[in-house]
């Protein structure tokens, strides 16, 4: 039997690290969480958290306090270039469609919740490091060594490596970013806002999209506020290269609507989310006593809608297998994988499949993705959708 405290690093103060560190510490481990950034990040997309990550959440003791962060839109309208109404689907058809069991959540809400749980459930045995990186990795048959670029050297049972899509453990261990990347030739951008823009009423998201481009405000009262942008691109890595300040205006700087305010408050925001999005193909998540977790192993990316809850799974995942097979490393992560490996596959399918539909090429592609959701616009469907997921505003 194990008679020692067994010890991660973990790369990565996200979702799938924050996650990672909370339950191995319910399992027993003591953690090192080493995040490059400087603090802690805020906002972030909207999300669907629902099904093996809600799962997950409820059995580490967190769900309560994601339910307090969940977003219920009043409702969700759909606008045209000079700010005219196409159509809106009202705030109970929306909640109804997302069903029981299912959250809609900012990634940044889902962070502060794993945040908060380890400050105040593993304080004596998880410490966070900011402003670190990852330089260097060794290991051998009875440990690991994590070099950071302050100077010092962690040792360790376990490494997991939750640092992203641009996962600086993967490339360390695993091989380059560019053998393993995946890019759907897309563009994201998020940013807290400083003020609504006008036109976008509390308590409403609102979204326009045209030919190749989506602009949506996501209002969550009257104090909060995330703009956020989606296009399609060719050259999604010089487009990440040029960064926000510049790629975002190009792409959208002739949009209308409510573009020209919400760019106009880019220069000062205090955190700007901009990324491809793009997956990881990467063929085994383990090496030795190293293991990919969340975006850093596979990135299903944003399309399919389940990275987050994805994250939370398989930390909650990791953390079991871990328990089970306390004096055997590898069975641990070969069971882990097994478990985790199918569920992200099939949402990198499903985000491939439907990558289309997110910024439409064309009207008519834009027409037949907008066909459902102006159905539910209209009284009738909205109250049968109603009645039939029995959910009631």
């Amino acid at each position: 039997m194990t008679t020692h405290r067994p010890r991660a690093v973990v790369v990565g103060a996200g979702i799938a690290g924050l996650g990672a560190a909370l339950r191995l510490h319910q399992a027993g481990w003591e953690v090192l969480v080493a995040e490059r950034t400087p603090a802690r990040r805020s906002g972030g997309y909207a999300v669907t958290f629902a099904g093996m990550g809600y799962d997950a959440a409820e059995r580490m003791g967190i769900l309560p306090q994601l339910i307090e962060r969940h977003i219920t839109p009043d409702r969700m309208d759909y606008v045209r270039p000079d700010g005219r109404t196409r159509f809106s689907v009202p705030g109970p058809t929306v909640r109804a469609m997302v069903g029981d069991r299912s959250l809609n959540l900012l990634r940044g809400d889902i962070e502060d919740v794993l945040y908060q749980a380890v400050t105040d459930q593993a304080s004596d045995t998880v410490r966070i490091r900011f402003g670190t990186s990852i330089v260097r990795v060794e290991q051998d048959a009875s440990g690991v060594d994590v070099r950071l670029d302050d100077g010092t050297v962690e040792r360790a049972d376990l490494l997991i490596g939750a640092d992203g899509l641009h996962s600086a453990t993967r490339r360390l261990v695993f091989g380059a970013e560019d053998d393993l990347r995946r890019d759907l030739n897309h563009m994201a951008g998020v940013f807290t806002l400083d003020t609504l823009p006008e036109g976008v009423e509390p308590g409403v998201t609102a979204s326009l999209t045209d030919t190749g481009r989506t602009l949506a405000v996501v209002s969550l009262g009257s104090d909060r506020a995330v703009a956020f942008f989606g296009y399609r691109t060719e050259r999604p890595m010089d487009e990440l290269a040029d960064g926000p300040q510049v790629a975002l205006p190009r792409a959208y700087g002739d949009m209308g609507w409510v573009a020209p305010d919400v760019l106009a408050q880019l220069a000062g925001a205090e955190s700007v989310y901009f990324d491809t999005i793009s997956q990881m193909v990467v063929d085994r998540w383990s090496s030795g006593r190293v293991v990919l977790l969340g975006d850093a192993a596979w990135c299903v990316t944003l399309f399919a809608g389940f990275g987050s809850s994805l994250a939370v799974a398989g930390a909650d995942a990791l953390g079991s297998a871990l328990e089970r097979h306390a004096d055997d490393l590898p069975a641990a992560l070969r069971e882990w994988e097994d478990q985790i490996r199918p569920e992200a596959e099939r949402k990198q399918r499903l985000g491939r499949q439907v990558k289309g539909l997110y910024a439409p090429a064309d009207p008519l592609r834009l027409w037949l993705r907008d066909l459902p959701l102006r159905l539910a616009s209209y009284r009738p469907v909205s109250a049968l959708l109603q009645r039939r997921l029995q959910l009631t505003s």
